[in-house]
C-alpha cells in the first residue's frame, strides 16, 4: 500500500492568538484516505516536557491517541474529521484563537 504526505505545515501563533506552534502532518493513501496523521499544539511557555507539545493527536505506534501535557491516552477514532474538530476545540481551550 503506498501512502503520500498530503499536508506538512506549521504555523507560527502570535501571542493574541495563544502564542506557540500549530504542527499538521497527513498522510493518505491512493484512493485519498486518511491513513496516518499528527496534530500538535507545541508551546515550551505551557508545557516544556514532550518536546513542548501541549496536546496532539496522532495514530503512531498502530493507534490513535491523545497526548495531553505529557500523558497519553487512547481515542476512538470516528473519522479524521472529528480528530481535527478535537484537536482544534483542545488547543483553543489554551487561549488560542483562531
Amino acid at each position: 500500500m503506498s501512502e503520500c504526505k498530503l499536508i506538512d505545515e506549521t504555523f507560527i501563533l502570535s501571542r493574541k492568538r495563544g502564542n506557540g506552534l500549530l504542527r499538521r502532518e497527513v498522510w493518505v493513501d491512493e484512493h485519498g484516505r486518511v491513513v496516518r496523521y499528527n496534530l500538535a499544539y507545541i508551546n515550551h511557555a505551557i508545557y516544556s516536557g514532550d518536546h513542548g507539545r501541549v496536546v496532539g493527536y496522532d495514530n503512531a505506534h498502530g493507534h490513535h491517541h491523545r497526548h495531553y501535557m505529557g500523558r497519553v491516552e487512547p481515542v476512538e477514532f470516528v473519522s479524521f474529521e472529528d480528530i481535527e474538530a478535537r484537536f482544534e476545540q483542545d488547543w483553543l481551550a489554551f487561549g488560542g484563537r483562531k
